[in-house]
């Protein structure tokens, strides 16, 4: 296998950990709120294994947590693509709180809401900062707070002259996505490894895109959490693998759906610390505007078996190279969804 992708995209990728922000304490016997119930709305941008990940840990622990304190949390899940429709119907129903999940969903609920008092704990937020969402990731600023799944590209690593060219793929439309690209960029282009662009907005376009790559003979692709790639993933994972060409993604979520290694936050668990977050506006008064921010410093790397396999590596020699630089290296198969 190629020793040094691995290490390149450790760097890439590595995403990790909770930073820490813990979650609301055990009911209180004097707990006011007990009795009381609450209105979200949980507006999902696509339905793709990344995002369908998060908003069903989401709804998990607002059930949890709704045992634990005594209250209900009434939740309705929105999904795309109408999200502008989406948003004055949850301001009609007069929503106690919404959790967008991903950038666009954010923006459009930031906006739908922007007449109103309706706070917002977003999840799956890659730059807040530099999207316009929030003031800064400590102060986050007017009603909205939330979770972030950036990428930490500060620390790769380029040692195996043998990696000459590495394919990017992702989306110009997805604001998630120009952080981790520029960042990758610079470093690869810095270390004299010369970096292929290629983007799409559509499955049919992230296609031709692939076919490009594989035209240009890259060593090896990086996606970011982005997306529309993951929602086309199913659709391109096997030219990759047919190529020989290893990819690797910003998400777990992306080895389920074929792409060789998904590295980075562990989506399950970003979904819960959101739903704790909206425990903290709602049951316990927190302020959004002063709440910060969560990210996370460690994650896990998830391992495509069947893609490793059909690429001629060692299972075991790709998970010595990822142990270490995550919480975790875990093994799946080519599904549709998580269980």
């Amino acid at each position: 296998m190629n020793q040094t992708f691995q290490k390149i995209v450790g760097g890439v990728l590595a995403v990790t950990a909770l930073m820490g922000l813990s979650a609301c304490g055990s009911k209180p016997e004097d707990n006011k709120a007990e009795g009381k119930t609450y209105k979200v709305g949980i507006v999902q941008f696509v339905d793709d294994a990344s995002l369908n990940q998060i908003e069903a840990a989401i709804e998990a622990e607002l059930d949890a947590k709704a045992t634990e304190l005594g209250v209900t949390f009434d939740y309705t899940l929105y999904n795309g693509p109408t999200l502008n429709q989406i948003g004055a119907e949850l301001v009609g129903k007069g929503v106690d709180l919404i959790v967008p999940i991903a950038t666009p969903a954010v923006k459009i609920m930031q906006s739908a809401t922007e007449d109103t008092e309706i706070p917002i704990v977003f999840s799956a937020v890659s730059d807040p900062v530099g999207a316009g969402i929030v003031d800064s990731l400590d102060a986050p600023g007017g009603r909205i707070t939330g979770t972030s799944d950036a990428l930490n590209t500060k620390g790769l690593l380029a040692q195996n002259p043998d990696t000459k060219t590495v394919g990017l793929l992702y989306s110009k439309s997805e604001d998630s996505s120009k952080q981790p690209i520029e960042d990758a960029k610079a470093y690869l282009e810095g270390k004299g490894i010369r970096c292929v662009e290629k983007t799409g907005t559509t499955t049919d376009e992230v296609t031709s895109a692939v076919d490009a790559l594989i035209a240009e003979k890259v060593d090896a692709v990086f996606t970011p959490t982005d997306n529309t790639i993951m929602t086309a993933e199913l659709a391109i994972y096997e030219k990759f693998l047919n190529a020989k060409i290893p990819q690797y993604c910003g998400a777990d979520s992306f080895a389920l759906n074929g792409a060789f290694v998904g590295y980075g936050v562990d989506y399950t668990k970003l979904g819960t610390i959101t739903a704790d977050m909206v425990v903290q506006v709602l049951v316990d008064g927190k302020d959004p505007a002063t709440l910060p921010v969560t990210t996370f410093d460690n994650g896990i790397a998830m391992i495509n078996t069947e893609s490793c396999t059909a690429l001629g590596y060692d299972l075991t020699a790709v998970k010595q190279a990822f142990d270490g630089k995550c919480s975790s290296v875990l093994e799946t198969t080519t599904q549709q969804n998580f269980d």
